[in-house]
């Protein structure tokens, strides 16, 4: 369903989030997943690279967005849980389409996945938002992150007999496998990254989100807010940083460390994002000249995300004859034809094939924003 662009949203925030998804794209979508630079990789397990941060900054902009949606008139409508977990359920649907698109074997089908986290963690953060003070949400951070460090590092694994952090000998990995087998990430078999158990400390993600949003709508003067955004920034990824040393940082698990330094990183993100396009803006416009093509990703996230992820599917099932006489799928061939040949580098190629898909999406949704369209989810 298409709606007119929301006359009062913070811009910043849509910038932040339009660059956020337009990293989800990049990283999700290389011409060649055997010639991808090690910067546009997840970390093989402990560690972190850029794009692990990219999923933890979404959540944490759907905390923050929470506090606007949910903080002026909608928040106060009558029915307000049932038309969160109806968008919850919307966006969990989604994501099972795009796991189940095309052979809708449901049988083997995986039923984790990045849009059912978000609607998991949209889903428990609205709730609380709703029915918690600033105070209790602080707290019920603190306790999420600790409650998830003991469960991984002293309950014993059934069937292991001892507590660790293996990929497939964990606390989470074992609940997953127990109530999910047959439905987990194909590439692991017997955990996924979308996990059950790893779903809290996600949920503690988007609950820094909401305080960050909570600050950002308040009546402070905005050069406090800066300030505090940065100090809180810097000590959670300092945080981080310390707790990595005894609880590694890790995004498939999203551990505790992991949810400081991300949400501490994406705090500073927001902040020179607010600095800059909704603060200075008032002495130097010029400042927002850059932003529209984020800002047109921003507004319709979950469109592109869910699209960028459903076309190159459709794509191969459009089979092509080569020259040789074999069949490749549509999107193998556009690649194979209008990129390899023209770069030394697979690398590079690869790289040039996820950007130009990048810039087609620009195009797309620069038209749908300068229509004031946005498609709600």
């Amino acid at each position: 369903m298409a709606d007119k662009r929301h006359a009062t949203r913070l811009l910043s925030l849509d910038v932040f989030r339009g660059i956020t998804v337009a990293g989800m794209i990049l990283v999700n979508n290389p011409g060649d997943w055997g010639h991808v630079y090690a910067p546009l990789l997840h970390a093989p397990w402990h560690g972190w690279t850029p794009t692990d941060l990219i999923f933890p900054f979404f959540l944490f902009i759907v905390g923050v967005s929470i506090t606007y949606a949910l903080g002026g008139p909608i928040g106060q409508q009558k029915g307000v849980a049932g038309k969160i977990l109806r968008r919850s359920l919307v966006l969990f649907g989604l994501g099972l389409f795009l796991n189940l698109f095309p052979k809708f074997d449901f049988a083997t089908f995986r039923i984790p996945g990045v849009l059912q986290r978000i609607a998991l963690v949209y889903l428990a953060c609205s709730l609380i938002y709703l029915r918690t003070s600033t105070r209790a949400q602080s707290r019920l951070i603190v306790i999420l992150l600790i409650a998830y460090w003991l469960l991984l590092t002293v309950v014993p694994v059934p069937g292991v007999g001892y507590a660790n952090m293996e990929p497939t000998t964990n606390l989470g990995a074992w609940l997953d496998r127990t109530l999910l087998e047959g439905h987990l990430w194909a590439s692991a078999k017997v955990w996924d990254p979308e996990g059950l158990l790893s779903t809290l400390p996600a949920i503690a993600t988007g609950l820094s989100g909401v305080l960050v949003g909570t600050l950002l709508r308040s009546d402070r003067p905005e050069a406090d807010k800066v300030a505090w955004l940065f100090a809180a920034g810097c000590l959670s990824v300092v945080s981080g940083v310390i707790w990595d040393s005894f609880f590694p940082i890790n995004k498939a698990l999203w551990t505790s460390s992991f949810v400081l330094l991300t949400a501490g990183l994406a705090m500073l993100g927001l902040a020179l994002c607010y600095w800059f396009i909704d603060v200075q803006v008032r002495t130097s416009p010029g400042y927002r000249r850059w932003t529209t093509p984020f800002v047109a990703f921003g507004v319709n996230a979950i469109t592109v995300f869910f699209l960028s992820g459903l076309i190159p599917r459709i794509l191969n099932m459009i089979r092509v004859t080569r020259p040789d006489g074999t069949e490749v799928g549509a999107r193998e061939w556009m690649y194979q034809t209008f990129f390899v040949p023209y770069f030394t580098s697979p690398y590079n190629a690869s790289l040039a094939g996820a950007v130009t898909f990048i810039l087609i999406w620009v195009v797309i949704l620069w038209w749908m924003y300068a229509k004031k369209i946005i498609i709600k989810v």
